[in-house]
């Protein structure tokens, strides 16, 4: 996952932003086309972005901020999301989050030292219905429990 991303430079972030600035709502736009680019928005595109649209660098960071799915750093090699919604909590999700984040030996939020697993909460995958869920590297995971937890933690170890 992350060797497809591109190191860092401002020539390229400005690129980003002039391909996008004239969509509508282009914040978000931009700032997920910036992430999909280097694998996080890095601290010295937001005020690029800012400057670009007009806004203050507040706004830009308000937006920032606001979603979950924005990284400040870089992403391990494979990103597990847990829901923490209150369906998943519900059925179970607070116990597995404590045992992956045991298992993994990171808090959420965190990458592993190694750099393999970046262990993050997601506020609904949609699946409440087979609650909890999961999502391993883009791919949905419903009706967690401690042994499917396992394998996914097992498979994004390798």
């Amino acid at each position: 996952m992350p060797s497809a991303y591109e190191d860092w430079n401002a020539e390229r972030g400005a690129e980003i932003i002039a391909a996008h600035k004239d969509l509508e709502g282009p914040t978000i736009v931009i700032l997920h086309a910036i992430q999909d680019a280097f694998g996080y928005v890095p601290e010295p595109v937001i005020p690029m972005i800012a400057e670009a649209l007009d806004l203050s660098r507040a706004e830009v960071h308000g937006v920032f901020t606001f979603y979950h799915d924005f990284r400040h750093e870089p992403a391990g090699k494979h990103v597990l999301k847990l829901c923490r919604a209150e369906a998943c909590q519900a059925a179970g999700g607070d116990a597995l989050a404590a045992h992956a984040e045991k298992k993994l030996g990171v808090s959420l939020g965190s990458t592993t030292a190694d750099g393999r697993v970046t262990l993050e909460p997601i506020y609904c995958l949609g699946l409440c219905a087979t609650a909890p869920s999961a999502m391993l590297d883009g791919k949905l995971v419903g009706r967690l429990d401690a042994k499917r937890l396992d394998a996914l933690v097992s498979e994004a170890q390798r």
